[in-house]
């Protein structure tokens, strides 16, 4: 896996190309992740690093996470997250930022979605429900869940009203169309998981490097 980049979301806008047609872009805001912890497979049994973004008053920070930062000489970051990639490469207190994406590369973006609240089975799932005739009485109901003597039960995996939204997700091979350093802005083309301001994680794509 490939080391990838924190930010929040901004919002949505258009931009035009070089032919003229209205491209619709997400703007994304990063700043600088700080490499807080290095993990070897010798010390933790894997490789990978650990990143911290935006820094975090002192005052709502825990001692045992205090102490976290303390020991690498950091200031406290509000979040971490963890990269598997070798850690040979970087050192604690390394800064990473946009450079690490270049225009016309595809990027795997992870948020969390928009929480819906509590959905039957034709808004979370899109059931077709029954008929709106005169004496229908099958309107919005799910219908059918299960089986009688055999299996005797609901199959899990059975879709069913619940929690909508609200759930991590992965938006695959967006392309960057613009990176602007000094404001820490990347632009991608499409739309990405979550709300305005909402926590994303950018890497390099999996499937279309």
């Amino acid at each position: 896996m490939a080391v990838g980049l924190l930010g929040r979301k901004i919002g949505m806008t258009q931009i035009f190309d070089g032919d003229r047609r209205v491209v619709p872009i997400t703007v994304i805001k990063t700043g600088q992740c700080v490499v807080v912890q290095k993990k070897t497979k010798d010390t933790d049994g894997y490789d990978s690093i650990q990143v911290g973004f935006e820094d975090m008053p002192k005052r709502l920070v825990n001692k045992p996470v205090m102490g976290h930062f303390e020991k690498k000489g950091l200031s406290p970051k509000r979040v971490l997250r963890e990269f598997r990639v070798s850690a040979e490469k970087y050192s604690v207190g390394d800064v990473i930022d946009t450079e690490l994406f270049k225009i016309g590369e595809f990027v795997d973006i992870v948020g969390t979605t928009k929480g819906k609240g509590f959905a039957g089975v034709i808004k979370r799932h899109g059931f077709s429900g029954g008929k709106d005739t005169h004496g229908s009485m099958f309107h919005r109901a799910p219908g059918s869940i299960g089986q009688s003597s055999q299996p005797s039960r609901t199959l899990k995996g059975t879709k069913l009203p619940g929690r909508m939204g609200n759930a991590r997700q992965t938006v695959k091979n967006l392309k960057v169309v613009g990176v602007d350093k000094e404001q820490g802005l990347i632009l991608v083309r499409g739309a990405v998981p979550g709300i305005k301001s909402g926590l994303l994680t950018i890497k390099s794509s999996v499937k279309n490097r």
